[in-house]
């Protein structure tokens, strides 16, 4: 399956406009903060220093304005760029939902803004596929089996880990909290933007473990939908070891309780994974079975067998 010119610019707007939503908050914080370092600390985790303001986003909004903008890249370019689209809307609508119901204007319209350009984006992604129908174009590629194999592993594994994490969290946290992860409760001090933790553990579980079960089927569209996942477990795990990174817990691991010791593992597991997903899935897939060649022209057909079969 192709995508028609026509979906693929409409796809390109609709990403790019994703990204122009995230890249104005961004430059709102920006503006409040007045530093990079101090947004970039932010979105790792490092809110004790915000005297000055507080950040509208969160880790979520700069990895969207990237995957959009890739994503609005590969409609451009390539004819095989549904599964990108139809990733990048998905992943958007689930982590943008969660702003219906959160507190200020701001966070509203942007949720209906983001949700609307998501589920046109599903809608162009589905509706301008075409069946390959001319000769010289080629049906997407799957990826090789070994490189399939090992990133389906890494996130099945990582998905495993969000789902131990979160019960961990339900059996240290009183009830009301942990409704409240995942609703966005008064309880939850989060930003503007941001989904809720439990809500973003959900999204990314899901993410996880569908593209974990896509890359062991070797499907044609589990590329797109595995270095989506993949960008964010690097994101998430890159956060995660700078702020350890930061306040020099790594040197100190023996000092540390069970939980932060595994916290700080965790995060190096995920950045590792992450990166391990990207170098294994971004190259190229397998090589498509070539086609059965036809007989030069003007050469009779080849002749029947001696003695024939019965029922010849």
């Amino acid at each position: 399956m192709t995508v028609t010119r026509p979906a693929r610019l409409t796809g390109a707007a609709l990403c790019a406009a994703l990204a122009l939503i995230a890249a104005v908050w961004i430059l709102k914080d920006l503006a409040v903060l007045g530093s990079p370092a101090d947004l970039a600390w932010y979105w790792a985790g490092d809110h004790h220093f915000l005297i000055r303001g507080r950040s509208a986003t969160s880790l979520v909004d700069p990895v969207l304005l990237a995957v959009s903008a890739a994503a609005a890249v590969a409609a451009l370019r390539s004819r095989h760029a549904a599964s990108a689209l139809a990733a990048t809307g998905t992943v958007t609508l689930a982590l943008r939902l969660p702003g219906l119901w959160a507190p200020g204007t701001g966070a509203l319209v942007t949720a209906l803004l983001a949700l609307a350009l998501a589920a046109g984006l599903i809608v162009t992604a589905a509706a301008g596929r075409r069946p390959v129908t001319a000769s010289y174009e080629q049906p997407a590629t799957r990826p090789r089996t070994g490189p399939a194999v090992a990133a389906g592993a890494l996130l099945a594994v990582s998905a495993l880990l969000v789902v131990l994490w979160e019960l961990y969290w339900a059996t240290e946290l009183p009830l009301e909290i942990t409704v409240d992860r995942f609703t966005g409760g008064r309880s939850v001090i989060k930003a503007a933007l941001a989904p809720p933790p439990g809500w973003l553990s959900l999204v990314l579980l899901a993410l996880y473990g569908t593209a974990a079960v896509a890359a062991f089927a070797r499907a044609r569209h589990s590329r797109a939908f595995a270095l989506l996942a993949g960008v964010f477990l690097a994101a998430g795990g890159l956060a995660e070891v700078a702020r350890t990174a930061r306040y020099e817990l790594v040197g100190r691991l023996g000092d540390l309780p069970a939980a932060d010791l595994l916290a700080v593992l965790n995060a190096y597991v995920g950045l590792l994974a992450g990166l391990a997903v990207l170098a294994l899935l971004a190259g190229r897939g397998a090589p498509a079975a070539a086609p059965a060649p036809y007989p030069p022209a003007g050469m009779p057909p080849p002749a029947p067998p001696h003695p024939p079969p019965p029922g010849w």
